[in-house]
């Protein structure tokens, strides 16, 4: 099956109504077919939504982006621009709910079916996983990178104009509320709720108020929609009473769906394992190593299935994923040296699973890790770094080199203690430090896990060892 092929193109005056505006200049006919909120991409064709943030105010730029070439800009009452031949200028009061409120309304005139994903780990590789097994079958939007937040969601599901068959798209959050939001923003026929963790726990009092959150994923429901959730994550299902649709469970638990049994982790060449699902029996192989993109694999099964894409296909796809861009990005370098890039972000659940797909690699002369502080964890920081740092140790790394500041030092403090020798353990303040300590400390034959939040930068180390080891 394919997408439409007539992309949507939308009227200035379809765009003023569905975003709760009113147009100031320019054609009610005048067509409009493209969006930006960033006035330095506002390329010819293309529509201006001028945001204001903390640091900037959007329409102030709103006037260059005419005169860039936008078809038209979006922006509060009374602002001052210059008359611009042709150029449509729709006047909202507050630009981000306009623009919340025009990609629902593009989301709701596409035809296509989405499919949103939310949880504290694997959002994207799930999303990825998914799309790729849907491809089998459909003409798939996915959005690009993490756009998954107020803005990047509406942002993503405007490029539904293309009008595919099925959309998926993520759903971020570290305050209650927003999943709640952005899930009547996307009104989602699919919604996919990978786990329940500690990432973003310092804007919480408990893991149970971030699944708690999460929970509004199920929110706005109806008896046609679907709800794909983790088996074998007790906080999930909990939550999942009262649901009016159809659930489907994945995971390694018994009563799981969509199950997997016999797993075999193979280390970095990946896990095997046998899949079972009311589409049958098949042995699966994922080329990414860890239990985690094992359970992410699962669930975009689950959604497969409900989308009638047959279980050949979906194997056939698995056998040939690859991981996101520093999501556990697998390098081969020089001297036989093996680099985990999973440098995009962190927390302490995620590190955990990462450290255990490093203990499953037998081949490596030593294990390394470099392990950025993890931020947005409030006042559980230090308890969790240290027992991220008896993690390290109880997955037998051999060089343990921690970056960042005080919780990071107390990542490796417990390291040591937990029974890592004193001179294999290492500690720098800046990734900068640590990427120069990193060239002179690795040796032929290791394998080297980076993992870090963003803020820490820990990508500076992964891009140091592959210039310097390349």
């Amino acid at each position: 099956m394919t997408g439409a092929t007539r992309p949507l193109v939308l009227t200035a005056a379809e765009v003023a109504e569905a975003s709760g505006g009113r147009l100031r200049r320019g054609s009610t006919s005048q067509q409009i077919g493209s969006f930006t909120t960033d006035s330095r991409k506002a390329a010819p064709g293309q529509f201006f939504i001028a945001l204001r943030g903390e640091r900037f105010d959007g329409a102030a730029y709103a006037g260059a982006s005419l005169e860039a070439g936008a078809i038209g800009v979006m922006v509060p009452p009374g602002t001052a621009i210059a008359d611009r031949p042709g150029a449509v200028v729709i006047e909202v009061d507050d630009t981000l709910l306009g623009l919340q409120r025009l990609g629902h309304y593009v989301r709701r005139q596409s035809g296509a079916d989405v499919v949103a994903i939310t949880g504290s780990a694997g959002k994207t590789s799930t999303k990825e996983a998914t799309a790729a097994f849907l491809a089998a079958r459909y003409a798939v939007y996915r959005n690009a990178g993490n756009l998954n937040n107020h803005i990047g969601l509406p942002l993503s599901l405007l490029e539904l104009t293309a009008r595919p068959d099925v959309a998926v798209v993520e759903l971020g959050m570290n305050h209650a509320g927003e999943i709640r939001r952005l899930v009547e923003i996307a009104e989602p026929d699919v919604r996919v709720w990978t786990n329940v963790g500690d990432a973003h726990i310092g804007f919480f009092d408990s893991i149970e108020s971030i699944a708690d959150a999460k929970a509004e994923v199920l929110e706005h429901a109806g008896p046609a929609t679907r709800a794909v959730l983790n088996a074998d994550d007790p906080r999930v299902m909990a939550r999942v009473q009262g649901f009016p649709g159809r659930v489907i469970t994945f995971g390694l638990a018994e009563d799981a769906e969509i199950r997997a049994i016999r797993v075999e982790d193979r280390g970095l060449a990946g896990t095997s394992a046998s899949l079972e699902s009311p589409s049958g029996s098949a042995t699966l192989t994922i080329p990414i190593p860890g239990r985690g993109p094992l359970m992410n694999v699962l669930a975009a099964t689950a959604v497969a299935l409900e989308f009638n894409v047959p279980l050949d296909d979906i194997v056939s796809s698995a056998a040939s994923l690859t991981a996101a861009p520093r999501r556990g990005e697998v390098s081969r370098l020089g001297r036989g040296i093996t680099l985990v890039d999973d440098s995009y972000n962190s927390s302490p659940a995620a590190l955990a699973k990462a450290l255990d797909a490093l203990a499953t690699e037998r081949a490596a002369h030593r294990r390394v890790a470099v392990l950025g502080e993890m931020r947005e964890l409030g006042d559980f920081s230090d308890a969790l770094h240290r027992e991220s740092g008896r993690r390290a140790a109880a997955a037998h790394v051999d060089l343990l080199i921690a970056v960042g500041g005080s919780p990071a030092r107390s990542l490796a403090d417990a390291a040591v203690e937990a029974g890592m020798s004193g001179s294999a353990v290492h500690h720098f303040e800046t990734s900068d430090a640590a990427a120069a300590a990193a060239l002179d400390l690795l040796k032929a034959g290791d394998v080297v896990l980076v993992k870090g939040s963003r803020g820490t930068r820990t990508d500076i180390v992964a891009d140091a060892i592959k210039a310097g080891w390349a």
